[in-house]
Parts: C-alpha cells; sequence; structure tokens
C-alpha cells in the first residue's frame, strides 16, 4: 500500500474508465491497479445504463429461468453481461472474457479459464432472484485472474453505489463511487460458537447432507441468507457475520468474494480441508474468521 499521507488509487471516486492503459502499480505485468479501477468503472456504467433503468419495471416476458424454477435470468442480466462484455473487449483487449450469461449460452467457454494468462469473470447481477422480485439487494461482481491465481476483485452496489475491491497481497477496501474515504475492511473476531452466526446455502447441498447440516445448524447462534453471495461475501468481510457456507461454486459467484474476504483476514477452504483455487467448480466452501474458527464451525455443522 502507498506510504501514510499519499492515497491510493481506490481513495479516489471511480466515475469513468480511462481511454488507455494508465500507469500503476501492478497486480501483474499485464494488469496493473489503476486497470482495476477502470474496471470497476464498467461495472458501475454497466448497472447506471442497463440495470438501474430495468429495476421494478420489469415485463413479465423479460424474465426467465435458467437450470430450475429459481434460477432466474432477466433482459437485465443479459444487456449488462453485453455491456460488460463490450467495454472489456475495448479497454482489455488480450483478457479472456468469462461471463455467467456467455457461458450459460456455452458451456465450453468455461474451460478457457484454466489455460488463460489473464481472464476477466463477470456476474452482470448476482442477487436476479432479488432483483426480479424488487428488492434492493445484488450486486455486480468481477475478479482478475492471472496465471491462475485471482489476483483483482470487485462487488459494485447498485444502490448503496460503493464498491468492495481487493488486491491480492495488499488488502480489501469499501470505496465510495462518488467520493468520501475509503475503508479498509476486516473480517469480524472469532467467538464461542454460540455466537458467531453468518449465511448458510444450505439447500444446494447434496441430499443427505443437506439433511445433515440443517439439523445441527443450531449449534451456531444464527444462519439466514440473502439470496446473493455479494451482499452475503460483502457483510463477511466487513466483519457483519462470521461466516459463510457454499456448494455450488461457480467462478463469477466466488471468486471476486473469496479474495476480498482473504484480503480482510479471513480463513477459507473447501469441506475436506483443501484450497479453493480459480478452476473448482466443486467441494464446497466455508469461510471463517480464522483456521481455529473453520475448524470448530467445520466440525459443528459436518460432525456429530
Amino acid at each position: 500500500m502507498p506510504a501514510a499521507g499519499s492515497r491510493s488509487s481506490y481513495e479516489r471516486s471511480i466515475k469513468e474508465p480511462s481511454p488507455s492503459r494508465q500507469e500503476g502499480l501492478a497486480l501483474t505485468q499485464s494488469f496493473t491497479r489503476a486497470d482495476l479501477d477502470d474496471l470497476a468503472a464498467i461495472l458501475a456504467a454497466a448497472a447506471d445504463v442497463e440495470i438501474m433503468p430495468r429495476f421494478k419495471r420489469l415485463g413479465t416476458d423479460e424474465v426467465t429461468t435458467k437450470s430450475g424454477p429459481q434460477d432466474f435470468v432477466t433482459i437485465a442480466d443479459q444487456a449488462a453481461e453485453r455491456f460488460i462484455q463490450a467495454r472489456v473487449a475495448e479497454r482489455f483487449p488480450t483478457a479472456v472474457f468469462i461471463g455467467e450469461e456467455t457461458t450459460a449460452a456455452d458451456p465450453t467457454r468455461l474451460g478457457r479459464l484454466a489455460g488463460a494468462e489473464l481472464a476477466i469473470i463477470v456476474d452482470p447481477i448476482d442477487g436476479t432472484f432479488n432483483f426480479a422480485n424488487g428488492m434492493p439487494l445484488f450486486g455486480v461482481m468481477a475478479a482478475v485472474v492471472a496465471g491462475g491465481e485471482t489476483v483483482g476483485a470487485i462487488i459494485y452496489d447498485p444502490i448503496g453505489r460503493d464498491f468492495a475491491l481487493a488486491v491480492k497481497g495488499e488488502g480489501a477496501w469499501l470505496v465510495p463511487r462518488d467520493g468520501g474515504p475509503a475503508r479498509r475492511l476486516r473480517v469480524a473476531a472469532a467467538d464461542d460458537l454460540r455466537v458467531m452466526h453468518g449465511p448458510v446455502s444450505w439447500p444446494y447441498l447434496p441430499e443427505g447432507l443437506r439433511e445433515d447440516v440443517a439439523r445441527r445448524l443450531p449449534r451456531l447462534w444464527g444462519s439466514y441468507g440473502y439470496r446473493n453471495a455479494a451482499h452475503e461475501y460483502r457483510l463477511l468481510s466487513s466483519g457483519g457475520c462470521h461466516f459463510l457456507l457454499y456448494n455450488r461454486l461457480m467462478p463469477w459467484d466466488h471468486l471476486p468474494g473469496h479474495l476480498i474476504h482473504t484480503e480482510a483476514g479471513g480463513w477459507s477452504a473447501h469441506f475436506d480441508g483443501t484450497p479453493y483455487v480459480p478452476t473448482d467448480l466443486g467441494g464446497g466452501l466455508l469461510l471463517a474468521p480464522d483456521r481455529e474458527s473453520w475448524q470448530r464451525i467445520h466440525d459443528a455443522l459436518f460432525q456429530d
């Protein structure tokens, strides 16, 4: 991070992407901190142009489903992703683009992540169920993967108009879009199991494990769900809850929040304790304040 008294690139307003690559503290040889700010500006512009004008104004023919009756997609998801993809292609022409909606149309696209020197992974609206039902709890997310590692992350809240951002090895920040000081994000301190709480996505666990985990939830103070990873990760990374548990691991849902949580001081792993990496699509994910509390929460939910 910059020396005391200086302003990081995240402590300035994020408004419009620059027309050409800027100089900045490098995330990688091909992606800089200034580039991450520009990517954040693209997400915000997509929200302004394609998402917010449609919020609470969707027609019945503008909401459909994909993998199941609760897996919604709207005209706003599709238009926002097209907007982001076009801007990313102009600003970062060498990056592989992997979006939730383009991958739904062409599942083979996901295989490009493993070999990509630089990839930008996007969820145009995380929390589409909430968005489609007029609930103001959704986000626009992106992760930057370079050489197999997540090096940059953005979760934009179009309602609150602020960004949760992270750079690998440099911390995580909450940044107002239109000015004001950035705030360093830190996870909550670990506590007794009877005090700790957080979102648990138990309906997506496999049969058998789903019932067992649901039965053990009273061992913790409480569990709940916002039906979107964007705000659940923001809550976790800002110290508003202690843990998250997920089973489905599509990269656009988890790469941004996972890096932000890690850079906010948290610990996470698959259910079997192995590290989560960008190409992982299974194995579940449990996130906690530290390694010791991870183990205690894990044992409470997975062992009798």
